[in-house]
C-alpha cells in the first residue's frame, strides 16, 4: 500500500482507487492479547484537494482475541471507515495535526491502518454466553490446575528423604 507521488499525481484528474488485502501479522508482535488476525480487507481512493491528498478508507477484518473472563478465543470483527491525509507542504503540515507530512516521495498507508485497528481493540471481549469455548489449560507463565491436584500434598524434592525417614518409623 506505497504509492509514490508521481503516480498519485498522474491521477490527479481521474479517480485513483485502490482495493487491496493486506496481511498484518505484524500486529500480534505489537499487541501480544492478539492471538490471530485475517487477511484486512482495505478498499479507498485517493482524491486531490489544493496541496492535500486525502485517503478515504474503509477497512475490515477480523482479530481473534482472548475472553476476558475464560482467556477462549472471541472473534472480533472490525469494519472501519477512516480518512488520512497526507500533503508534501511543511507549512500546511504544521498546522494541521491531522495532515501527515509525506517525506521523501512515497505515501504509505499501511502504519496508518495498523494504528486504526490497534485503535479499535476494545478494553475488553467477552465470549457470548453459548459460544464460550473451553479455556486453554496453560499460557506464558501459567498452568489450569484442578481443585484435587491443588489440595494433594506436594513434597519438596529436597525434602523427599526427609519424608521418607518419617514413614519407616
Amino acid at each position: 500500500m506505497k504509492w509514490n507521488m508521481q503516480q498519485l499525481r498522474a491521477a490527479k484528474h481521474r479517480q485513483f482507487s485502490f482495493d487491496e488485502t493486506v496481511n498484518l501479522d505484524r500486529l500480534k508482535e505489537v499487541n501480544e492479547e492478539i492471538r490471530s488476525v485475517s487477511p484486512v480487507q482495505v478498499r479507498g481512493e485517493a482524491i486531490f484537494t489544493g496541496n492535500v491528498v486525502r485517503f478515504p478508507l474503509h477497512i475490515t477484518g477480523t482479530l481473534i482475541l482472548p475472553c476476558s473472563r475464560t482467556l477462549a478465543d472471541v472473534e472480533f470483527p472490525f469494519d472501519l471507515t477512516v480518512e488520512e491525509q497526507f500533503t508534501e507542504s511543511d507549512y500546511v503540515a504544521a498546522s494541521d495535526e491531522d495532515i501527515h507530512l509525506i517525506e521523501g516521495e512515497t505515501v504509505d498507508l499501511l502504519p496508518f491502518v495498523e494504528e486504526h485497528i490497534l485503535l479499535e481493540i476494545p478494553m475488553q471481549v467477552f465470549a457470548e454466553d453459548g459460544e464460550q469455548g473451553e479455556a486453554p489449560p496453560q499460557g506464558k507463565g501459567w498452568e489450569l490446575i484442578t481443585e484435587p491436584e491443588a489440595q494433594e500434598k506436594k513434597v519438596d524434592p529436597r525434602l523427599a528423604d526427609l519424608a521418607k525417614f518419617f514413614d519407616k518409623q
